[in-house]
């Protein structure tokens, strides 16, 4: 009690100055070897995790006889408050002969019971019944707005929060009854909607929310290419682009679900979120505020909040206020502005921009250091380096935009170099221009090349024997206590996966047989193997650090130059080879989930393989019906704002790198040949630092994590610094100070506080769309606070330099 009385008094340089006094040496080498490729694992503290066995303690199962459902003690609780001042929990893992009954990461302790009761039923009627609901209805609504500008999309942490009241409702409504159907007894309602039928609805919200990719290169084809699939093409491709990847999880589970080690920090929002609904339902709490409680403040004020930067003053969203006193100077709307210039600036007033690459109170606080430092280096650095020293007609674009120009310092204009048929027309582009790049475009291809072999060459370093010996392990053999509880329910067997991958494959094979997608089988394959070499790599990045590295630059590398001059097929090539991986990396997270939460995996695959299905069904439907009823949609003049921009994106992109292609861009002799060396460079800098951590092994350097510094770039552009400096700087305050000096709270609200946002956010935004932007046209609010920001040289994306004439080579072919 001394020790809690007394910490109300410090200062804050007294509060820094209470650090751990204890050296930075590991009692044993070969325990700090061992876990020196996981910088979640704290090395540098004594243990707090039991390392009684299950023999020591009596018990003759690896769950207690309390089921999770009357489990009132949090996890904060049970800390001593004199351990506050510390706030760094240790994490030892115990010998290889003992079994820890806590998980060794803390941020899995705040978000996870490590408890279970294999009776409470979780294959039920309303499980289904509102899934199914919930995963039409989800789908439905996001892909119709989609198109739309401003567009609106409804979260799966909306879903997950309407679904906790519908199950309940019921529970209370549903009869009692007992049947039985060829000797198996069921019921309507089998009693208290729990946690675990909770977690499935969630998961299947998780699988549909983001729209199904393989729509967009249909609306692309009528759009921009005149061409008319049918319906059955259409189907037989979303449903083989979104399921292969689902089979791959089969392999991919034992290296990225089962270990401990692959935490999945987005995972753990879910988690925190649905004990957090369940376990408090109903409750009081009086000793302190309830994490229920805390949630609903925090999700109202959110949403309460969101219309000032969201409406009413839009310049707190976008506080460029250096640009604001200088409008006009280049120079300066070049260096600070939010929309086409660099960034540069640490203020924005809106959680939408600040968790634009995610939410910074999820990603562990070495990640977040090693994504802005990069950042740093190359974009706040280089980049104005290369901008104002004119490299390669730089001047004459915006520094930031995802914009190609042609030689006038004009949009290019993609149907300028394509015939009737959709096919790249070399002499329409002789005739028109070659394609230039602003910098910072420039610098995404060729970190996203980085990215790639940075990828392979840390994942070797690191990783090699872990992959090995995982090969040989089954669940049985993992010793987490979450793998222990989760040995009670049978496993998904391995040809349930074979079979989803045959269909699947199957189905794309006709699709692409029976109508002309410009995409022979053999490209079909090449894609496929390539998103699967990937998947392992990629997920390891994304368990540990939450980053993804997406290689859908790579896709469209590699599909350039193996389909020169087919630009749908380089569509189809980039969803075959980036989307399956996408959607396994998808897949294993929400498998991820289903093991902390303790729901059987046959389960988890039905739920996700019913869940997807229905949503490429939905989708599908839903675009027939936008093209037959919506006047002029996926055009420019389009009068309720259905101009689809992500198509025009897409439809540009495939004209690149599908078209135009790789090699008039990228290979020796063309003008941004230089670009290809970041494959050299990715390759090369893991090394170094793979070599210094093992020579200092408990120094920062096991924390550089080169994949990571690439893949947080992946949103530049259209983002800017902003989103990356403001994500830093909240991060740092989060997953840094809270987590350090004051454990127990970070503890018990941390991950609750990142829904809160999100889910206010994501509220404010359908509130606005619905009630202000979409009825009879929208309400505006013209005054200086919506205005200011845009009447910038940034907003417009005035260059530095006026094209007078044509700029560039005066011969290109």
């Amino acid at each position: 009690m001394e020790a809690k009385s007394s910490s109300y008094a410090l200062n804050l340089p007294t509060l820094l100055r209470r650090r751990n006094s204890s050296p930075d040496v590991p009692e044993d080498v070969d325990y700090v070897m061992s876990h020196l490729n996981d910088p979640n694992w704290d090395l540098s503290q004594p243990s707090t995790a039991t390392t009684e066995t299950f023999a020591e303690k009596g018990q003759t199962s690896s769950w207690t006889d309390q089921s999770f459902r009357e489990t009132e003690t949090e996890t904060a609780s049970q800390y001593d408050s004199s351990r506050a001042g510390n706030s760094r929990l240790d994490l030892r893992e115990a010998k290889v002969e003992e079994f820890n009954d806590e998980s060794p990461y803390a941020e899995v302790r705040a978000a996870v019971p490590n408890v279970d009761d294999p009776t409470i039923p979780v294959n039920t009627f309303r499980v289904w019944f509102l899934g199914i609901i919930i995963s039409v209805v989800l789908s439905g609504l996001n892909h119709f707005f989609l198109p739309r500008w401003p567009s609106v999309a409804i979260s799966a942490l909306i879903a997950q929060l309407v679904a906790l009241p519908a199950g309940k409702f019921l529970e209370w409504l549903l009869p009692t009854r007992k049947f039985n159907t060829f000797g198996y007894i069921w019921s309507f309602n089998p009693g208290p909607f729990s946690v675990k039928e909770h977690t499935v609805i969630t998961v299947m919200a998780n699988a549909v929310y983001t729209d199904v990719y393989a729509t967009t290169i249909f609306a692309a084809q009528r759009v921009w290419y005149n061409q008319r699939p049918t319906v059955g093409y259409e189907l037989l491709l979303t449903l083989s682009s979104q399921m292969i990847g689902y089979a791959w999880a089969g392999i991919a589970r034992k290296f990225l679900v089962w270990p401990s080690s692959m935490i999945w920090p987005s995972a753990l929002v879910s988690c925190a979120l649905l004990n957090t609904l369940n376990r408090n339902w109903g409750k009081k709490e009086t000793k302190h505020i309830s994490r229920e409680k805390f949630f609903l403040f925090v999700t109202i004020g959110s949403t309460l909040y969101y219309f000032i930067p969201g409406f009413l003053f839009t310049g707190l969203s976008m506080f460029s206020w250096v640009c604001w006193i200088a409008p006009q100077n280049q120079t300066v709307n070049t260096l600070f502005g939010y929309n086409t210039g660099l960034g540069l600036g640490f203020l924005t007033f809106d959680w939408s921009m600040i968790s634009w690459l995610g939410s910074p109170l999820v990603s562990p606080w070495w990640t977040e250091a090693n994504v802005f430092a990069a950042f740093v280096f190359i974009y706040w650095f280089i980049a104005p380096i290369l901008y104002f020293k004119n490299v390669l007609f730089a001047k004459y674009f915006p520094i930031s935009t995802s914009t190609a120009f042609d030689n006038t310092g004009m949009p290019y204009d993609i149907t300028a170099v394509v015939d009737e048929n959709g096919l790249f027309d070399v002499e329409k582009y002789k005739a028109y221009s070659p394609l230039f790049m602003p910098v910072t475009l420039q610098l995404a291809y060729g970190t996203q090349f980085a990215l790639i072999t940075a990828v392979v060459v840390h994942t070797f370093l690191w990783y090699r024997h872990d992959i090995v010996r995982q090969f040989r392990r089954s669940l049985r053999d993992e010793k987490d206590v979450h793998s222990r509880l989760m040995a009670a329910y049978p496993e998904v067997p391995g040809w349930w996966y074979g079979a989803l991958f045959i269909i699947a494959f199957v189905f794309g094979i006709v699709a692409i047989q029976i109508y002309d997608a410009q995409f022979p089988v053999w490209a079909y394959i090449l894609a496929l193997v390539l998103g699967f070499i990937f998947v392992l790599p990629v997920g390891i990045i994304r368990a540990i650090t939450n980053q993804l590295a997406a290689i859908n630059v790579l896709a469209e590398f590699v599909a350039g130059y193996v389909l020169p001059g087919r630009p749908v097929g380089a569509m189809v090539f980039k969803t075959f080879g980036f989307v399956s991986m996408y959607q396994s990396l998808f897949f294993l997270n929400d498998l991820k989930i289903g093991h902390y939460m303790k729901i059987p995996p046959r389960v988890m695959f039905m739920a996700q393989v019913v869940a997807s299905t229905l949503a490429c069904f939905v989708c599908v439907g839903v675009q027939e019906w936008q093209f037959s009823n919506i006047v002029d949609f996926c055009m420019p003049t389009q009068k309720d704002g259905f101009v689809c921009n992500d198509v025009n994106t897409f439809a540009t992109a495939s004209i690149i790198w599908g078209g135009i292609g790789p090699q008039r861009l990228f290979s020796p002799g063309a003008l941004y040949n230089w670009v290809l060396y970041f494959f050299l460079i990715g390759a090369l800098l893991p090394i170094p630092f793979y070599f210094l951590a093992r020579r200092y092994p408990t120094s920062f350097w096991r924390y550089v994590n080169i994949p990571v510094c690439f893949a947080g770039l992946a949103q530049l552009p259209p983002a800017t610094g902003i989103n990356y400096s403001s994500f830093m700087a909240v991060g740092a305050f989060f997953q840094w100070f809270m987590r350090r000096y004051h454990f127990r709270w970070w503890l018990r609200f941390n991950y609750i506080l990142s829904a809160g946002l999100d889910i206010g956010v994501s509220l404010g935004m359908v509130i606005v769309f619905f009630a202000l932007q979409y009825p009879k046209g929208g309400v505006t609010l013209n005054w200086w606070g919506n205005t200011v920001w845009q009447n910038t040289f940034d907003a417009l994306g005035m260059p530095a330099l006026v094209a007078n004439g044509t700029i560039g080579p005066e011969v290109w072919s």
